[in-house]
């Protein structure tokens, strides 16, 4: 969710939430039974509490779904991760939802859900969209008092099982010695391979090798399960049916700074047109009527003028100027100051600078109030102080009350995991390999029209250049919704999304007897 950001996920694919500076040169938190944070920030303070990287507690619930009364067991706590030699290194911290009243597992499909950051817990989406229980918000997503949980009647808990996975030093998994490397956890490649280990280790204990599997993550999350479909395929012969990515970042797909900025557009002229401030035969039209024309416009006009740079004669350059301040509601002018090139940071300053206000990063919809109108960036991200303020009481109160996880352990929100290696990421890429040696594996992608970190526009461009040939499209879609990064906290939309979910497992199980074959 910057849940999930250090800079512009869609331009660089670092991130995906919180921006992770103010943690940079921390230590591992919690790491032992005697270790500290040795870090100033006060929301990682130091504790020297008992930490049991295997141990959980289990309770029984039921929740009404699609109308039907579904019962189910909650499975909370740690299980460890093994090096090289069999020692723990690691506990991981996870919630696993099973119904209860279906015994046959074979069939019964398996998610594995991950958030991003790429130093955020499983919270977002555990109690914001696909878990059973989830948190008071209003019909648009926005903290309501007092704080609490309600039945979600749109889990997909009816139609399968979910393991909602904290990666180290995020929620309460640590590990287990200040002496254990953060090289060991903290990067692409590193995050990829002792979770996979770890995903072979839960499966296993929990006798679900036969159920079909699927994985899914939301903004770095979507790095994270990229990887780890190949990573499970090569290492570990777990072969899946499908990978769903909700606000993916660029899944380490290049693109050049000219490419990033022109691809930017559509996402602005989404925002503008949400804010009315586009002209009016284009705010007239409905949003997905009148996106088409700005993506036509980013494709075929758009890069190839940036790309050429001062030889872009003048008259030329004013008219594209003039296209896209028609498209993003951003004053000419400004547009010729920034050389064609305005950044995410300055649009969300300047949208609604003449109304005293700024626009959220991860949902544009949402409006913060700076100390000045004046500058080239916005103080804060209104949308994530909105969704901290919300979820941070209800996932304490829920692991603690409802699903009684007794610690005095500090659940990290957003932890300490910098520095992080983002090197070697080629997880889209890896992701079109475990595509073509699976012919089983299908490709969900699901964006908010409103995201401006990991925008529904470079979603697209991220599927279009994955597999260039076309030959693989047939098993991969893609999905908008009308609100940002965490589409489902919009009740209309987390309806829908889940439907989406329910009906891309069903597609993507074959029937008994077919052979996975080209």
């Amino acid at each position: 969710m910057t849940f999930a950001l250090v800079a512009l996920c869609m331009v660089t694919g670092l991130t995906a939430q919180r921006p992770t500076g103010s943690n940079q040169g921390d230590t591992p938190a919690n790491a032992g039974v005697t270790t500290s944070t040795g870090s100033s920030d006060p929301k990682l303070a130091p504790f020297n509490i008992p930490f049991n990287p295997d141990a959980t507690v289990t309770s029984e619930h039921e929740a009404t779904i699609k109308g039907v009364r579904v019962p189910y067991k909650a499975t909370v706590g740690t299980m460890p991760v093994w090096d090289k030699d069999g020692k723990i290194e690691a506990g991981v911290f996870f919630t696993y939802y099973e119904r209860t009243d279906v015994k046959d597992k074979t069939t019964r499909p398996l998610l594995i859900s991950f958030n991003g950051g790429p130093g955020t817990a499983a919270l977002w989406m555990q109690i914001g969209y696909t878990g059973p229980r989830i948190l008071n918000v209003d019909d648009e997503g926005y903290p309501v008092q007092p704080y609490g949980m309600k039945d979600n009647p749109h889990s997909i808990l009816d139609i399968a099982d979910v393991v909602y996975v904290d990666p180290v030093n995020t929620g309460f998994s640590r590990p287990i010695s200040k002496d254990i490397p953060t090289t060991r956890f903290f990067g692409v490649r590193a995050d990829v391979q002792y979770l996979a280990e770890w995903i072979n280790t839960f499966v296993t204990r929990m006798n679900r090798w036969a159920s079909p599997k699927y994985l899914i993550g939301e903004s770095y999350g979507t790095t994270r399960v990229s990887g780890l479909a190949l990573e499970l395929q090569n290492a570990h012969w777990m072969f899946l049916n499908g990978v769903i990515l909700v606000s993916p970042t660029t899944l380490g797909i290049e693109r050049s700074s000219r490419e990033a900025a022109a691809l930017r557009l559509p996402y602005y002229a989404a925002t503008a047109w949400y804010h009315k401030k586009l002209p009016a035969d284009l705010q007239k039209k409905d949003l997905t009527d009148m996106l088409p024309e700005v993506e036509a416009f980013t494709m075929n006009e758009l890069i190839p003028a940036i790309n050429k740079g001062w030889l872009l004669d003048d008259a030329k350059r004013k008219e594209i100027a003039a296209k896209m301040a028609r498209y993003s509601g951003i004053n000419e002018k400004v547009i010729l100051q920034n050389n064609l090139d305005v950044s995410t940071s300055l649009f969300w300053k300047e949208l609604l600078r003449d109304q005293g206000f700024t626009v959220g990063r991860l949902d544009s919809r949402y409006k913060g109030i700076d100390k000045k109108d004046a500058g080239e960036s916005p103080d804060y991200n209104s949308e994530l102080l909105s969704w901290e303020h919300s979820f941070t009481p209800a996932i304490n109160m829920y692991l603690r009350e409802e699903l009684k996880y007794k610690t005095d352990r500090r659940y990290y929100v957003f932890g300490p995991v910098n520095p992080w290696d983002r090197t070697n990421d080629r997880t889209g890429d890896n992701l079109r390999t475990a595509m073509a040696e699976n012919p089983f594996l299908h490709v969900l992608v699901q964006s908010g029209y409103y995201d401006g970190a990991c925008d529904y526009f470079n979603a697209q461009y991220n599927l279009w250049q994955m597999d260039p040939s076309g030959r693989l499209k047939d098993r991969m879609s893609w999905e908008g919704y009308r609100s940002g990064h965490m589409m489902y906290l919009r009740k209309e939309d987390l309806e829908k999304s889940n439907d989406n979910l329910r009906k891309f497992i069903k597609k993507s199980i074959p029937k008994p007897g077919t052979p996975a074959k080209y």
